[in-house]
This record gives C-alpha cells, sequence and structure tokens, in this order.
C-alpha cells in the first residue's frame, strides 16, 4: 500500500514538471515572434529560355466530312494540237446502190458521121503501131549485142513463146537462133548483162517430138548446146527452148512467160 502511493506521488512531479516546462517555452517563443508586412511589387525579370517541346498529344477523333464544293465553271477551249500522221489506208467500200435515172438529153444534131469514125479509127491504128515502134526504139537504145551478121535485141516484156515469137516477126526479125558458137556466146553475155537468168530462144520441136528446129524451119544438126540431161521432155510439155545465162539449152514447156532475145539481118535493116 504505501509502495502504491509513493508511486502515484512520482508520477504527479513528472506530469507537473512538464507543465511548466511547456509553459516557459511558450512565454519564450511569445516574446520572439515577429510580424511579416509585404514589400512593394519587384521589376519583371527577363524572359526565360524556351523549354523543349513537350511530347505529343494523343490523335483527336476524326471529324466529320466536308461539304462538297460547287463545280467550276467550263474553261475556254485550249489551242488546237499539231496534226497527227496520216492513218493507214482503209478498205475499199461496197459498191451503193444504184442512182436514179437521169433526164433524157436533146437529140444530138444530125449529121454524116461514118466518114469521121472510119478516120478516127485509122488513126487509132496508127497511134497504136507508133506507141508500139516507140517502145521497141527505147528499148534497141537501151542496148543490142551484134556479130558480123546480126543483131540481137533483149526484150524485158515477159510473153509466152508464141507471143513472143509473134512480136518479133513484127519487127522483121525472129526469136534468137543460135547457130554457131559466136552467136551462142553474144546472147549469154547479153543474159547475164541483163541481170537475168534464162530467156526464150527460138528453138522448138513443136512439128516432130523429138526433132528440134529454128524457128525459120531449119534443122539444130551442126551445132547445138543442150545441157547435160535436156532435153527431157519433163511432164511430156516441154516442145519450147530457152537458153541459160552460162550459155546453155533446155527444152521448157510454151505456155509460161519469159523475157526474150529478137534477132534480126544486117542486111535487112
Amino acid at each position: 500500500m504505501i509502495r502504491k502511493k509513493s508511486i502515484l506521488r512520482l508520477v504527479l512531479l513528472s506530469l507537473l514538471s512538464l507543465d511548466l516546462s511547456v509553459g516557459q517555452l511558450l512565454t519564450e517563443e511569445t516574446c520572439n515572434v515577429q510580424i511579416l508586412v509585404p514589400g512593394l511589387k519587384g521589376e519583371p525579370g527577363e524572359k526565360g529560355i524556351k523549354g523543349a517541346p513537350g511530347r505529343p498529344g494523343r490523335v483527336g477523333p476524326h471529324g466529320e466530312d466536308g461539304h462538297a464544293g460547287i463545280k467550276g465553271q467550263k474553261g475556254i477551249m485550249g489551242r488546237y494540237g499539231k496534226l497527227g500522221p496520216s492513218g493507214i489506208k482503209g478498205y475499199k467500200g461496197d459498191v451503193g446502190d444504184p442512182g436514179p435515172q437521169g433526164l433524157t438529153g436533146d437529140p444530138g444534131v444530125p449529121c454524116e458521121c461514118a466518114p469521121m469514125r472510119k478516120l478516127i479509127g485509122e488513126m487509132d491504128i496508127v497511134v497504136a503501131q507508133l506507141s508500139s515502134e516507140l517502145k521497141f526504139i527505147k528499148n534497141a537504145v537501151a542496148g543490142i549485142k551484134e556479130t558480123d551478121s546480126k543483131i540481137y535485141l533483149m526484150v524485158k516484156e515477159e510473153k509466152r513463146y508464141f507471143d513472143a515469137e509473134a512480136h518479133c516477126q513484127s519487127r522483121g526479125g525472129h526469136l534468137a537462133m543460135p547457130k554457131d558458137e559466136t552467136a551462142n556466146t553474144a546472147i549469154a553475155a547479153y543474159i547475164t548483162q541483163a541481170g537475168l537468168s534464162r530467156v526464150y530462144i527460138g528453138i522448138h520441136d513443136l512439128d516432130q517430138e523429138g526433132v528440134f528446129t529454128y524457128v525459120d524451119r531449119s534443122l539444130v544438126s551442126t551445132f547445138n548446146k543442150w545441157r547435160r540431161g535436156e532435153p527431157n521432155n519433163a511432164y511430156d510439155d516441154e516442145d519450147c527452148a530457152e537458153m541459160l545465162a552460162s550459155g546453155e539449152w533446155t527444152d521448157v514447156s510454151c505456155h509460161p512467160t519469159m523475157y526474150f532475145v529478137c534477132e534480126f539481118d544486117k542486111d535487112s535493116i
């Protein structure tokens, strides 16, 4: 019991000492408190350096679509460009329908036309002959070959054998008839110079198969230049003859068209 009283007394003394210390502390702090009054506003400071950009913000929501604008006016026509190249010629069109029949013409003046028509016909014949002769002269001027007794003319018109002989006869000659080595060499050289490979010559076996004659009816007997294996009458249709640029002869059909050489006697010119 005595011990409990002693402990209680000590606790009360401790509390009393604590109150005195706190009061003393408050008294000292109260005396030291100073009242601060705000001063005048100072001068503005210098502008600071621009800071680093901040992080990009989040992407905002998609805006609404705008309204379509009004269509502008059509501009003026530009300059014409350069003309392009002509196109490929088109195909010929179909024949159109016949047109309406025309009006009947006025009757002609009666006249004695028979003499005039006869005269015009004669003039047409003369013109045709002159045209043919002029063409023949042009061929002759282009170049001829000759020997002591013959003149040879290359005709660069493709004709069948019979037409070629008729052409030469109408000029006073025949298809070329090489009856000796001199004539054959001259004709062969003519073919080569003309840039050809073969021409008709005046040899055939039309009168008797296998018996070749010249167009003047003389026999091919004392001289010939048949190529090896010729004449062979291939397909039973080779009754005429041609000369190659080499000077050799071969029998051929009379129907194909080919260039030819005419022969003329110097005494008859």
